[in-house]
């Protein structure tokens, strides 16, 4: 990435400490969420673990603590369905749409079937497309998204064949802290309410398989309701998974981006712009055999759509098992 570096980005790892009781747990994440929200810190940007992974149910009693970290770029927006290159070169370099951002997750196991999810994080978004070179840019915390799930079914040896992991999500949305008028903001900042299902079933030769995620988001604050559905392959190899899959996103409506590429600085950046894209996914990750932490990579770039920016995303993540406790 080019542009200058704003927000999360800048900050320096914390350590964290150690993490052997509930009590030290919660602690640790009151201090978590109390920096995040500290002022250093509208496409679709919900936190959202991409390849089904909140298929991937704890134990009952254990806390799963997620770190990741993710910065996309874009050079190109698609208004409404016109593609147009809006990079912007000074002093020899290339500068576009810049997205870094970092969050935390949190999974506890609430019963054999049960789990809570949490993901709250800052993140900042900056640009000097559409100011004649002069760098905008927004930040604050994500859109935080919440939920319960519940495991309808899981796939076993003592299951029917055709069975797969299947879970089903009771999600929420609470609106972030960033400019919500800010061109291509990193979200939607709108309250919501989000049902999903997941799911994951092997087949074929050993470790191989498939996932589905679809969910349906009814944005309360701005009207324009949104629904995912992304489908992949995995395969497993000892402690690794390799991924990679297809989704599309789709906002049911809302109004068209306005853009002149003759003069940039007449973008018209809707608050309920009708957002619609389709993307490719890829990663792998890697669970340790002893404390059973999963370090994990994933990328996906925007191939088309309407009314967005065809941003390139890469992160990466470390989970953490906790627990569990009180069995």
């Amino acid at each position: 990435m080019n542009s200058e570096p704003f927000g999360v980005g800048s900050h320096p790892a914390r350590v964290l400490p150690r993490l052997d009781t509930p009590a030290r747990a919660l602690g640790a994440i009151a201090v978590t969420l109390g920096a995040l929200t500290l002022p250093a810190l509208a496409s679709e940007n919900v936190p959202h673990r991409p390849f089904a992974y909140l298929a991937n149910m704890p134990e009952k009693g254990q806390l799963v603590v997620g770190i990741l970290y993710e910065e996309s770029e874009a050079y190109r927006i698609m208004a409404p369905r016109n593609q147009y290159d809006v990079t912007y070169k000074q002093d020899g370099e290339s500068y576009g749409i810049d997205t870094t951002q970092g969050y935390l997750t949190f999974q506890y196991g609430l019963k054999e079937r049960w789990a809570l999810d949490l993901s709250v994080g800052g993140t900042t978004v900056g640009s000097r497309s559409f100011t004649q070179g002069n760098v905008e840019s927004t930040t604050g915390l994500m859109d935080i998204g919440f939920g319960v799930r519940y495991l309808i079914w899981k796939e076993s040896d003592d299951s029917p064949k055709w069975m797969p992991t299947l879970v089903f999500r009771a999600g929420a949305v609470l609106p972030g802290t960033y400019n919500k008028d800010f061109p291509f903001a990193p979200g939607m900042r709108s309250a919501a309410i989000e049902p999903e299902f997941l799911a994951k079933k092997h087949f074929g030769w050993t470790g191989f398989g498939a996932y589905t995620d679809l969910l349906y988001r009814w944005n309360k604050t701005i009207g324009n309701d949104q629904y995912m559905a992304a489908v992949g392959l995995f395969q497993e190899i000892k402690g690794w998974e390799i991924d990679v899959g297809y989704r599309h996103m789709q906002s049911l409506a809302g109004e068209d981006i306005s853009y002149d590429p003759n003069d940039p600085t007449s973008l018209d950046y809707p608050r309920n712009v009708r957002e619609i894209n389709d993307a490719i996914e890829a990663g792998f990750s890697y669970t340790t055999s002893k404390h059973h932490i999963r370090l994990g990579f994933h990328t996906r770039t925007i191939v088309d759509g309407t009314n967005t920016d065809r941003k390139f995303w890469i992160g990466g993540s470390v989970d953490f098992p906790l627990g569990p406790w009180g069995k």
